[in-house]
C-alpha cells in the first residue's frame, strides 16, 4: 500500500537536511522505534506495535539507498520480521525537503508491505494511523531541532613530548615497591531507551475504532 504524508519543521532546509540524516538524534522521535546500531548507512533496530492486548516486535534493518543533497531527496529501504511470529514488514520510504523560507516542508511517501496481525486493518486505517504517527514525529522533531545541539565528545588527552634533556617517563627510575594501585571499578553503561510500542487502536481514533474493533475481536 502507498501512504503519503507531509509535515513542516521550523528551520531552514539545509539544517533540516543535516538533522534528518542524524539517525541517532531523531530515533527517539520515531514512535515505537529503537536503534541498536548505526554505521552511517545501515540502521539495525526494532519497531514495537500494539494491537489491543497483543504486542508485536519487528526486528530488522533500514538502509539509505539514495541521498541526493542537491535535490534534498532521501530514499530509505527497510525490512523486518516479527521476533516471535511469521509476520513481516517491508517499506521503501522516500522523503523530499522543500524550502519554505525560514522553515522546511517534508513530504514522505511510503510503499508499505506488511503481513501478520497489523495487516488486517487495511489501507484506510493504516493511512489514518500513519497520519497521526507522522504528526507525533513532526512535533517531537520540531522540539528536538529547536533545542540545543548535542554536546561534542570530550577531547582526548595527549601527553606532551619530553623537553630536551628530560628523561621520558618510561625510562625514569621505577618507584619503590609498595601496594599495587587500586583498580578502577568499571561503571555500568546506561541502558538503551526502551521504546513504547505504537498503539494502533489508540492512534486510530474513535471513528476508525468502530471499523477496527470487530477485526480485533
Amino acid at each position: 500500500m502507498l501512504l503519503e504524508h507531509e509535515f513542516v519543521v521550523p528551520v531552514p532546509v539545509a539544517q533540516a537536511w543535516d538533522v534528518l540524516l542524524d539517525v541517532e538524534r531523531i530515533a527517539p522521535c520515531m514512535p515505537g522505534a529503537s536503534v541498536d546500531s548505526f554505521d552511517g548507512e545501515t540502521v539495525h533496530g526494532k519497531v514495537k506495535v500494539k494491537v489491543g492486548p497483543i504486542q508485536v516486535t519487528y526486528a530488522g534493518q533500514a538502509k539509505f539507498v539514495e541521498k541526493h543533497e542537491d535535490e534534498r531527496r532521501i530514499v530509505l529501504d527497510a525490512h523486518g520480521k516479527e521476533a516471535r511470529g511469521s509476520g513481516t514488514a517491508a517499506a521503501k520510504v522516500e522523503s523530499r525537503l522543500y524550502d519554505e523560507g525560514g522553515s522546511t516542508r517534508v513530504t514522505v511517501t511510503t510503499d508499505l508491505a506488511i503481513t501478520g496481525k497489523p495487516a488486517q486493518f487495511g489501507r484506510g486505517v493504516m493511512v489514518e494511523v500513519g497520519s497521526k504517527l507522522i504528526g507525533q514525529f513532526a512535533d517531537c522533531l520540531a522540539q528536538e531541532i529547536a533545542g540545543p545541539p548535542p554536546p561534542p565528545p570530550p577531547p582526548l588527552a595527549v601527553a606532551a613530548p619530553p623537553a630536551a634533556g628530560e628523561v621520558p617517563p618510561a625510562q625514569a627510575e621505577a618507584p619503590a615497591a609498595g601496594p599495587p594501585p587500586a583498580q578502577a571499578v568499571p561503571q555500568p553503561t546506561a541502558p538503551r531507551r526502551e521504546a513504547e510500542p505504537i498503539d494502533l487502536l489508540g492512534a486510530a481514533g474513535v471513528p476508525v475504532l468502530k471499523r477496527v474493533v470487530p477485526l480485533v475481536v
